[in-house]
């Protein structure tokens, strides 16, 4: 095996020192090794693609269609994803210009802020926060401004964006939205994504609005930032999360033709493009009735196991923001119980075999916090929760 030449580790980004391997997975690496631990720790629906998706998938191979598509993705997909985009959510956008395929969600992530950050620039992510988001933005040499959304119910609040922007003025590059929220499930309501909108209308910040578990919200409609604030939104979608489609990598980047040409140099310097058999499982996801019907009976099947989590977990104790959408439950470890939030994890995983997700993973207003993906089935979140009553039986103070 070689072995680098030392000196060469000088010579590398220097921003890179700034971050590390993803705190989730690294997490989710360590308890694998403990014998029949149940793992809620990753985002990972459960449940199968469809089949009516997965043929579309095959018929694209045996048509041989292994020639590189265009590099912001076929336009059977692009239509379809726009048709999805203004049926569910009633904004429009050209599939020709306004929309780019992506390899998942993550990639359009890094796209957009590669594109929009320069060294110095001030990007607002409220948090806790799915913390790709954090290291992106430090390896592009931007400054996080984080907002502590836990006394808000984790809501950013007009008052508190406003305060924000008064303090960093210029310097301001972007804000970062995602709701329904990884980790803790809180979502917007359509007065609230209003409010927002109308602060930031008057100012040159970009949105980057993640919306990749749109389909998963539960009491309310969905409502896309891109309908109040569509000239300044680079709206962030996909299957992974809708179709239980995560090993397929397809996520959908839509917004304003002149940022979107730019998103796009990256994401051809990057990826060149997505698969052609992923993308025609997508199209056939997100352009038929019978795509739109499955998210339906995966959100039925996501509601009875939220109720069930909650209200197992607030009896035991735990204080838990009701999630409105996607799939985790971010709990407060309560008093009388270890309150450092890794510490906690570590001990409930090598004592009873469960693995939760430390809560200070996703930034400032995690600490403290346990994240939990109930994206499992109720037999398994049974045993879960069988087990975490055990716990919390045995190791109060």
């Amino acid at each position: 095996m070689p072995e680098v030449k030392p000196s060469l580790l000088n010579n590398l980004n220097q921003h890179l020192k700034l971050v590390g391997p993803s705190a989730i997975r690294a997490f989710d690496i360590e308890v694998s090794e403990i014998p029949d631990i149940i793992k809620l720790t990753l985002g990972e629906p459960d449940f199968n693609v469809p089949d009516h998706i997965k043929q579309a998938a095959i018929r694209s191979i045996e048509a041989n269609d292994s020639h590189y598509a265009a590099s912001n993705g076929t336009i059977h997909l692009r239509e379809a994803a726009a048709g999805f985009l203004a049926d569910r959510y009633d904004i429009d956008y050209n599939p020709t210009n306004e929309i780019i395929v992506t390899i998942g969600a993550t990639e359009a992530i890094y796209d957009t802020l590669t594109t929009i950050l320069n060294p110095g620039d001030k990007i607002i992510l409220p948090t806790p926060i799915f913390p790709l988001y954090i290291a992106v933005g430090l390896v592009d040499g931007a400054e996080p401004v984080f907002i502590d959304t836990s006394s808000n119910d984790f809501v950013l609040s007009p008052e508190m964006l406003k305060d924000a922007i008064a303090k960093h003025g210029d310097d301001i590059k972007a804000v970062v939205l995602n709701f329904p929220s990884n980790p803790t499930g809180v979502t917007y309501n359509d007065e609230q994504i209003k409010a927002i909108a109308d602060v930031l209308r008057g100012t040159d910040i970009i949105v980057i609005s993640d919306e990749i578990y749109s389909e998963l919200s539960y009491e309310n409609s969905h409502v896309s930032m891109a309908k109040y604030l569509p000239e300044q939104t680079i709206l962030l979608n996909g299957v992974s999360k809708s179709h239980a489609m995560t090993g397929y990598r397809i996520g959908i980047l839509a917004g304003p033709a002149q940022l979107v040409q730019k998103i796009a140099m990256i994401h051809q310097f990057a990826t060149t493009t997505a698969s052609n058999p992923a993308m025609a499982a997508a199209a056939e996801a997100l352009g038929t009735e019978a795509g739109r019907q499955d998210t339906l009976v995966m959100k039925a099947e996501y509601l009875q196991r939220r109720d069930y989590v909650y209200d197992t977990m607030t009896q035991l104790g735990f204080k838990v923001a009701k999630p409105d959408g996607a799939f985790y439950i971010f709990a407060k470890i309560p008093a009388g119980y270890i309150q450092d939030d890794f510490a906690f994890a570590r001990d409930l995983a090598q004592k009873n075999g469960l693995a939760l997700i430390p809560g200070s993973s996703f930034g400032p207003g995690g600490e403290g916090y346990i994240r939990l993906s109930y994206a499992a089935s109720i037999e398994t979140l049974q045993k879960a929760m069988h087990r975490l009553t055990a716990y919390m039986e045995e190791n109060g103070k």
